[in-house]
């Protein structure tokens, strides 16, 4: 069964923040070969949704995956959906953003 790959408005914020980093620091052209191929990366998760290691601990249903060892992938797979929660790249601290987002959602 292939699953609908669908990123979150952070992840999606996330992404263009990475792409406008890695253009000042190298050029267009490597941030977008980057980029692409995470968002690549991502999107195989239709496939195999279940990859990763599961952090409820974090937040419940939560899974992370990482890309080339320098990006952090926070991702939950509901029904026939997978959700990109966030990209994190180069050690940031997925776990207390995440954490605050569920207890944001909760009010």
């Amino acid at each position: 069964m292939l699953h609908r790959v669908v990123f979150s408005p952070e992840a999606q914020d996330q992404l263009v923040d990475l792409y406008r980093y890695i253009a000042s620091a190298a050029s267009p052209a490597v941030a977008a070969r980057h980029t692409d191929a995470i968002v690549g990366y991502c999107e195989s998760l239709s496939l195999f949704p279940a990859r990763g290691n599961r952090r409820d601990d974090v937040r419940p249903g939560l899974r992370i995956t990482h890309y080339r060892k320098r990006t952090v992938i926070a991702f939950a797979v509901e029904d026939d959906f997978v959700t990109i929660l966030g990209v994190f790249y180069g050690g940031r601290d997925y776990e207390s953003r995440l954490s605050d987002d569920q207890r944001d959602d909760k009010g």
